[in-house]
This record gives structure tokens, C-alpha cells and sequence, in this order.
């Protein structure tokens, strides 16, 4: 696939500045740039490991264990840093928090997301550290204990905070050690903590914040095929009590566990696109003392589809769609983000 004289103006601008010898090309959306040596052909090198801020800051403005995140997991030269804004859109069920005992629930959120991450190098392998910083607008309506409920709300979500270590496959490299790295298996962990920071009324039955904390450890794979490249992980969300929930009561919530995997192709130049799913299944919900009849078994599939701009900007066009849902997870999500990085040496 051609890349209509991005790649050719990229290269002779980075040949003015540049004295290693390299040539940089135009980089793909998630976080990877080209570099070519001197002789031979370019090599195609992956930045990636770093940005799933993309999907992660885009996605995570909306959701919490229901996020569909291709390329979580893989290499990035050390000391890159990357600023993801992005805006996402659902309709249908309930985006911040499924475990609601609503019924027929018809509710839109909007949402912007500010985001921050850097690649580190810990104990010689690579590592991320993120940041997410959302802010939402929620209105519509919603049956509870039999009647209409309608909510119309604007504020902050509760930001979110992550480090992620690949484990395996993935050493902490230079920009310039970067360029003989070629990616096979790679075995990576995070952990990531929301803060309930976000706007809540305990009068409300439906909030943007959830007053509450959470804990989401993770592993994930990610192997390449040629152009190919297949990701799964596996995560448990853990909460903390609400002890203000609606009506003064006191909410608590098993873990919900839950797999996703990702089909990805990477273009020639430096588009990619991939077919993501996501399960997750828990979550049964208490108040005081009394269990509900809310878990969770529910599946997701989106789309991504991902270009460069020029080197240091990219932008991502995601979709996802509840495909079966026990509970209230059959909204749709449409979402943009732009990213720009630096540093490093890039």
C-alpha cells in the first residue's frame, strides 16, 4: 500500500537534522517508526509497547473491565514520551458502570480523554507508566424498581493510572539499539489503579465517578507472523466498597474477569488495522448484606484502524459493539484519538 509521499517527505526532513546515519520514516498511529540504516532496506520497528495509550486513553474514558486495547503489550525505545487526546461516543447500555440495577437503560455518554506515557526501562526490560485524565457528559433514562429514571450530568471521570512490564521478549533498548530488534514472543504484565476522584452524587442513582477504587492486574501475549500479529491477556478487576452508594446504602462487587484477543495487520505503510473481542464475565454486586442478580457474562467486538500523519503524529479510528450481554453492556462505542511523541532521541 502506497503512503502517498508521506514516507519520502518524512525521510528528507530527518535526513537535514539527523547525524547517526539513520532515516527515519513516517510511524504508524501505535507508536512505531521506521528506521532504515545506511545500506540495505528500512526496517520496521515497533514503538508500540508505549502506546496503547491510544486504545487504553480513548477507551478507558469510557469504560472500566470492558476496554478492547490492541497493542498493549510490545517493545519501544527507552525515554519516548507520547500525549494522547481523544473522543468517544457510546449509546445504548451503561458505559461507566454495568453493574447498576437498572432495567431497559437508554443513556449517551460523550467523552474526552487527556493522557501522558513513557517508556522506562526497568531491571533491563521495557516498561510503560500512563496516565488518563477523562471527562464525560451522560444523559438519558433508565427503569429502577419499576419506574423512569432520567440523568443528565457533565464532569470528570475517575483518572487511572498504569505501569506495564514486558516480561519477556521485549528488553529495554535505545532508539538506535532499536533498529536490529526484530519482535517474535513477548510476555508482558501491568497494573493499573483507578482513583475515585471523578463527579459522584450519592443522591443519584447514576454517576460519571463510581466512588470507589479499583485494582486491574493483567498478563498478555502478543506474537508476529509476518505482517500478523496476535495478542490475547487475561485481567480480574478488584473493587473496593462504595460506602455511599444511592440511598445511603453500602455497595460491594465481586471481581469481574476477562480475556481479549486482537488479529492485527500492519501495511506497508505504516497503516494498521485490527478485529478485537473482548469476555468478561463476575461482578455480582451486593447491597448491604443482600446479593443481586447482576453477574456478568458478556462479549465485545470492535475494529481499529490506525494511520501516521507525519513523525510524530498519528491518529486512530475505533468501534465496538456488545454482542451478547446478561447484564447491561449492549451499548455501541465510536471513538478518535490523536497522538503526538517525543523524546527519546526521535
Amino acid at each position: 500500500m502506497k503512503d502517498n509521499g508521506i514516507r519520502d517527505v518524512v525521510r528528507r526532513r530527518a535526513l537535514r537534522g539527523n547525524r547517526t546515519g539513520f532515516r527515519f520514516a513516517s510511524s504508524r498511529l501505535r507508536t512505531s517508526i521506521q528506521v532504515a540504516p545506511g545500506h540495505g532496506r528500512p526496517v520496521r520497528l515497533s514503538l508500540v509497547g508505549a502506546l496503547t495509550a491510544l486504545a487504553l486513553l480513548s477507551a478507558q474514558a469510557t469504560t472500566q473491565a470492558q476496554e478492547i486495547e490492541p497493542r498493549a503489550y510490545s517493545n519501544a525505545p527507552i525515554g519516548v514520551n507520547f500525549l494522547v487526546a481523544g473522543y468517544a461516543y457510546t449509546r445504548g447500555g451503561i458505559a461507566f458502570d454495568s453493574a447498576l440495577p437498572l432495567k431497559n437503560p437508554q443513556i449517551e455518554t460523550s467523552s474526552a480523554v487527556l493522557g501522558y506515557a513513557r517508556v522506562l526501562d526497568l531491571w533491563g526490560q521495557s516498561a510503560k507508566l500512563d496516565a488518563i485524565v477523562p471527562y464525560s457528559w451522560l444523559s438519558g433514562s433508565a427503569d429502577y424498581a419499576g419506574q423512569p429514571v432520567q440523568r443528565v450530568v457533565d464532569g470528570p471521570l475517575d483518572p487511572k493510572f498504569r505501569l506495564s512490564v514486558n516480561l519477556y521478549g521485549a528488553p529495554a533498548l535505545t532508539l538506535q539499539q532499536f533498529k536490529d530488534y526484530r519482535q517474535d514472543l513477548i510476555i508482558g504484565a501491568s497494573l493499573q489503579v483507578s482513583v475515585p476522584w471523578g463527579q459522584y452524587d450519592s443522591s443519584r442513582l447514576v454517576n460519571i465517578g463510581t466512588n470507589r477504587w479499583f485494582v486491574k492486574p493483567e498478563i498478555g501475549l502478543s506474537k508476529a507472523l509476518g505482517r500478523w500479529t496476535l495478542e490475547c491477556s487475561a485481567a480480574a478487576t478488584l473493587y473496593t466498597n462504595n460506602e455511599d452508594f444511592y440511598g445511603g446504602t453500602k455497595r460491594s462487587q465481586d471481581p469481574i474477569w476477562s480475556t481479549q484477543g486482537h488479529a492485527i495487520y500492519s501495511f506497508r505503510s505504516g497503516v494498521w488495522a485490527s478485529v478485537d473481542a473482548t469476555y468478561f464475565m463476575g461482578g455480582r454486586t451486593t447491597l448491604n448484606g443482600v446479593a443481586n442478580d447482576d453477574l456478568q457474562q458478556n462479549w465485545r467486538l470492535g475494529g481499529t484502524l490506525a494511520f501516521p500523519v507525519d513523525t510524530r503524529n498519528s491518529v486512530k479510528l475505533y468501534a465496538s459493539s456488545g454482542v451478547s450481554a446478561r447484564t447491561g453492556n449492549n451499548y455501541d462505542l465510536l471513538g478518535i484519538a490523536w497522538q503526538y511523541r517525543w523524546g527519546g532521541g526521535l
